[in-house]
Order: structure tokens, then sequence, then C-alpha cells
């Protein structure tokens, strides 16, 4: 019997067939990561090597097929899932395989062991990499990141020592890590409803676009990445915030919540202005955000100076950040950039060695956006100031506003950043998820979330590595053809706001046939 306001019946057999595709495809992730995933021991990583494994046509079967399956799957219910209690226990349902799945798609988290093993054998881990510091995991790092001081906060730091104290060993550690972003990937979801209802974003698709994600499971669940913590203590900080507007406080709690996912990692920075823009109780003045940004920032600041007092490893943490972009792959649009001039010169006979200076030119033009967007949303807020309407519209308006914002600010750093990684895009698809309203409006960021998630091998292995010269001309070219249609739709707008061009008035004459 079918009940009033359930889904028709083709959309209930496309929601089931959705669910039972992730799951199988969830289940050969895993098969894939035990057959030859990133396991301690290191391989050449190249899929050359892969096939010529022991297992090495059942793992890259295994591999493309669950990926297929996942994403084939998330992809199909992308405006919507039947309801939030259905993505919710879809979303779970797909992570249990990878719960018992090894460390997928990156070899991150052997380092954060040895980061973790550093600073607990009183080495600091942003003054030597893990190599000089003798870390007994050594040969399960990847060789680019040995030699690098840790680039994550003194809050991750110590959260990696703990790991490695109360695990005792490799796997145990292993096992801590994993435990750590499960618990962010919890907290995400205990996060997201209130945020999409405070945006007016119907809560079914939210959850479905952030939790069932194939990245989620492949690379915050079984890989263990600290951006599941960073991310999940960005969203509590801001529920608070939507919540409880210009309550000293909330804006306090929600100021050190913040700061301790900075403290986790750097790119939750990008937020704080945003989330000051969301502290603001009542009328938008330059006076309300300075008193109620004033008490966020002040949670910020104490919240990353207990965790530098607390660590004793200060602000070092931000030199190794540099180091962050030794790997050079043309994901990123402005080292694709870089690549594709040096192969121009090539062929004049030059080396121009553009890389520096396109990324160099990628990180001012991300200043000027995130001014750019910054601006954009204090001003439709302030607009919102003189707008009369009903007030549960509004109400959801000034949240989504900063939301969006905060979610479009993330796109620009993923996307100029110097570095690129699957899992990076994991932060706008968040937060974009619960502030993008109109469902046919999703595409433009679940798409390159959807292309992410098979761009790695299950040991770890980037593909970019190995499309280096094709890759960054196909991204460069798409940098052009959206740059192109940015201008062409903007110059359309700015026409369109002033209007037609008025039409010469005609004489009473004309108008009665007499002219």
């Amino acid at each position: 019997m079918t009940v009033p306001g359930d889904p028709p019946a083709p959309a209930r057999r496309r929601a089931a067939l959705a669910r039972w595709a992730g799951l199988l495809g969830a289940v050969l992730l895993t098969v894939a990561g035990w057959l030859g995933g990133a396991l301690p021991e290191l391989t050449d990583g190249s899929p050359l090597d892969i096939w010529r494994g022991p297992h090495g046509p059942a793992v890259l079967g295994c591999w493309l097929a669950g990926t297929a399956l996942t994403v084939g799957a998330w992809w199909s219910l992308r405006r919507g899932a039947p309801s939030t209690g259905w993505a919710y226990r879809t979303a779970g349902l797909w992570l249990l395989p990878l719960l018992a799945a090894p460390p997928l798609g990156s070899r991150d988290v052997y380092s954060y062991a040895c980061q973790g093993w550093s600073y607990a054998h009183g080495r600091d881990p942003y003054e030597v990499g893990v190599a000089a510091a003798g870390c007994p995991w050594l040969d399960s790092v990847a060789p680019i990141w040995r030699d690098t001081p840790a680039p994550y906060g003194p809050l991750f730091v110590l959260l990696a020592a703990l790991a490695v104290t109360l695990g005792g060993g490799l796997v145990g550690a292993l096992a801590v890590l994993r435990l750590y972003a499960v618990a962010g990937v919890l907290l995400t979801a205990l996060c997201l409803p209130g945020l999409a209802r405070a945006a007016g974003v119907p809560t079914r698709r939210a959850a479905w676009l952030a939790l069932a994600a194939p990245l989620v499971g492949v690379h915050l669940v079984a890989g263990a990445h600290n951006d599941a913590v960073a991310l999940g203590l960005l969203l509590l900080a801001l529920l608070v915030l939507v919540r409880r507007p210009g309550r000293p406080r909330a804006l306090l709690l929600a100021g050190a919540l913040l700061g301790l996912a900075v403290a986790v990692k750097a790119t939750a920075v990008v937020v704080l202005p945003f989330a000051a823009l969301a502290a603001v109780l009542g009328r938008y003045t330059w006076r309300a955000l300075l008193r109620d940004g004033g008490w966020l920032a002040g949670g910020v600041l104490a919240a990353m100076l207990a965790t530098s007092l607390a660590s004793g490893l200060g602000l070092g943490w931000v030199g190794g950040l540099a180091h962050s972009g030794d790997s050079a792959q043309w994901t990123s649009p402005p080292t694709a950039v870089g690549f594709v001039v040096d192969y121009a010169g090539k062929l004049v006979g030059r080396r121009p060695d553009a890389v520096p200076v396109a990324r160099v030119a990628g990180l001012l033009l991300l200043v000027v956006l995130l001014v750019a967007l910054w601006w954009w949303a204090w001003r439709s807020l302030r607009r919102l100031n003189d707008v009369r309407q009903r007030a549960r519209a509004l109400a959801a308006a000034r949240p989504r506003v900063a939301l969006l914002g905060a979610g479009l600010a993330l796109a620009a750093t993923v996307a100029l950043s110097p570095v690129f990684h699957p899992w990076y895009a994991l932060w706008p698809l968040t937060l974009l998820a619960v502030s993008v309203v109109p469902a046919a409006r999703t595409t433009w960021f679940v798409l390159p979330c959807a292309v992410a998630a098979v761009l790695t091998l299950p040991d770890g292995t980037n593909l970019a590595r190995f499309t280096k010269a094709p890759g960054a001309i196909a991204m460069t070219l798409l940098m052009l053809v959206l740059t192109g249609w940015a201008l062409v739709v903007g110059g359309s707008r700015r026409a369109g706001r002033h209007g037609p061009p008025a039409r010469p008035a005609r004489s009473a004459r004309a108008r009665d046939g007499r002219g």
C-alpha cells in the first residue's frame, strides 16, 4: 500500500537500485584495498606495477568497478534522496565495509603516524622530517614526504601523538587515527540537518550530497584523512553561529571551535571572514560586525594560542605549509597552466620555468576572489536590512548567504591552490550542499567531485602523475572556456541590469496614424 507523500514507484525503484549498487561498490573497493591498497609495504606506485602484481587484474578490476558503482549511485540521486533518514541509513551502509578496509587512495595516514611518533619522542615535527626524526615506520611513508616538516596544526600533532601512544604500534596508531576520522564524519552528519534547515535547503539532498559522496568513504574513512576532523569542527562552529548569533558566549564557543579546526588544518581559515557575517544578530552594520565578529575572533585566537602553548610548538607549523606544494600535478589549475607554458617554451627552445610564477599568480587571484566574495556576501546581507518580507524567509536568507559565501570561498581556494588532492573537494562540497537551494544548480560542484573520485588508485597512486601533458593541456583549455563563459555571462547580466535601450516616444500624430 502506498502512503500519501511517498515517492512514486519508479523513484523508489531507482533509489533502491542506487542503495544496493553503492553497497556493492563499497564492498568491491574494500576487496581492492586488501588485495593492493596502501598497505605498509611500499610499491613503486604505478598502474603498470599494480597490474604486474600478484593480484593486479583483480585489484584494478575491483577498484574500477567499485568506483563506477559508488559514483554512479551517488550521481543518480544528486537531486535528493527519498528522505533524510533514507540518506543517512544508505550513507552509513556504504561506509560499513570501508571501516574494515586498509588505508585507501593515499599514504598520508602513515605520515600522520610518523609525525605523531616524532612528537611523542621529543622531536619537533615542524623542524625535521620523519626520516631525520628516526620514525620506525619510515618505509611506509611516501618518499616525497619523508624529509618535509609537518604542515598540520598543533592540535592534530597532539592527536597523532596520542594515537601513537594509545595504539602501541603502527597498526594500533592507524586504528586510532581512523577513529578520529570516523568521529569527524559523525560530527559532520550531526550538523548537516541544522545547517540545511537554517539555509532553507532540503535536508534529504544536503545529507545525500555530503555524506554519500564516494570521496567520504574512500578518503575520509578508509584513508583516515585529518580533513574529517577539521571539517566536523568547522560545521559545528557554523551550526552554533546560525542558531545563536549575537550571543557572546555562543560566539566565543564558535570561535574556539573554528580555532581548533584551523589548528588541525589551515584550510579552515578561509571560512573565518564569512563566519563573522553569520555571527551578526539584527541589522547588518559595520558596528554590529565589529562587535559580534570581535567575540568570534577572540574565541579563535584563544583556541589557537591554547593549542600552541599546550603542544609547546608555537606557530612553527606555518612554515611547513610551504612544503605542501612540493608535489606538482595538473589537477591544480595554476600548476597546469605553468606546465603548458613550459611545454610551449620548449617548442621554441626556452625554459621559462613557469610553474612557480603561475602558482603565485593563482594565489594572488585567490586573494582577489576571496575579497570579492566577502564583499558580495556583505552587500547581500546589508540589502536584507531594508527588505520587507516574511520573517521566516528572511531568517533563512541570512545564514544561506554566509554559508554560500564560505562554500564559494573554499571552492576558489581548492581550485587556485598550488596542489589539489581529491579529498580537498569535500570542503566546498559540504558547505555548498547546505547552502545551494535550486537542485538544478548542484551539478557544477557535484560533477568535479565525481571526477575527483577516479583520480587515485587503491595504493595511493595518483593518476595525474601519468597523464601530465594531456591533463595539463585539458585543464588549461577548461580554464579558458570557463573564463570566457564567466565573462559572457557577467557581461549579459550587467547589460540586463541596465535594461533594454529606451525606444523614442512617438508623437500623438504618429500614434493616431496622422504622421
